[in-house]
């Protein structure tokens, strides 16, 4: 069951020269809610993932996250505040291990002692660690890719990358996870943990809104459902109500 609200944009909009990519758009996500954002190519959904995620300043309109206004915060800050994002195209580290990709979203905490520690081998440091490499191994287990620690993550396949980047995104507990066609490319069974891990979040109280082309993944994991069609909110509900909306049939669902 959801909370309260944790991410709320309000009238947000964003033109591209003469192009309205949104318009006036509403949309909020409470805490232990899996939300699906759909629509047709062009409907704005990934230029709104980058105003929700700070990559693009909105022309109008406000974000709040837990209340606090941060249209105006870096993409850094959110995600240091608990804001985590991944994207269409896979966007791991290929020269690295499977492991350090993970380990390198828990970086930014630091190491505690600074270069000197880090030149002599604190035990401090090393307690750090171990104790973000031991979280690391429990995030890629809980993540179906457990096995894959050693390997180098440009050697992936599609699939097996995108659990991964899946992984490095929730390394550090995410209070809102956006999560930009995430089962894109993946089989059957791999759709399924990644659906398993979803609902193990929300389940811990984060707030979640994916963006999917798979229209039949989205009705299944998520509770509520936004429609955008050229820029603006078309329709908002459960799957049910969205599947049965007249406006939405015609727009993306197709009539039959």
């Amino acid at each position: 069951m959801s909370g309260g609200v944790v991410l709320e944009a309000s009238g947000i909009s964003v033109r591209f020269g003469g192009v309205r990519a949104l318009t006036g758009v509403d949309l909020v996500v409470r805490a232990g809610e899996v939300c699906g954002l759909i629509g047709p190519n062009g409907a704005g959904k990934t230029t709104l993932f980058d105003v929700l995620s700070g990559i693009r300043r909105p022309d109008r309109g406000r974000l709040l996250l837990d209340g606090e206004d941060i249209t105006r915060r870096s993409p850094v800050w959110r995600a240091r505040h608990g804001m985590r994002r991944t994207f269409q195209r896979q966007q791991l580290f290929g020269q690295l291990s499977v492991a350090d990709n993970v380990l390198v979203a828990q970086e930014w905490r630091g190491g505690g002692g600074g270069w000197a520690a880090d030149l002599v081998g604190s035990p401090t440091r090393r307690r750090r660690e171990r104790a973000r490499r031991e979280r690391g191994e429990r995030v890629l287990r809980s993540c179906g890719v457990g096995a894959l620690g050693a390997a180098y993550a440009g050697g992936l396949p599609v699939g097996q990358a995108r659990m991964v980047e899946l992984a490095r995104a929730v390394a550090d507990p995410p209070r809102v996870l956006l999560l930009d066609e995430p089962a894109s490319g993946m089989s059957a069974p791999e759709r399924g943990q990644l659906a398993a891990v979803v609902r193990r979040l929300a389940g811990e109280g984060c707030a979640v809104l994916l963006v999917e082309h798979d229209v039949a993944f989205v009705m299944e994991l998520c509770a509520r459902v936004v429609v955008l069609d050229l820029g603006t909110v078309l329709a908002e509900g459960s799957a049910a109500e969205v599947r049965a909306d007249p406006l939405v049939r015609e727009a993306y669902l197709g009539a039959s």
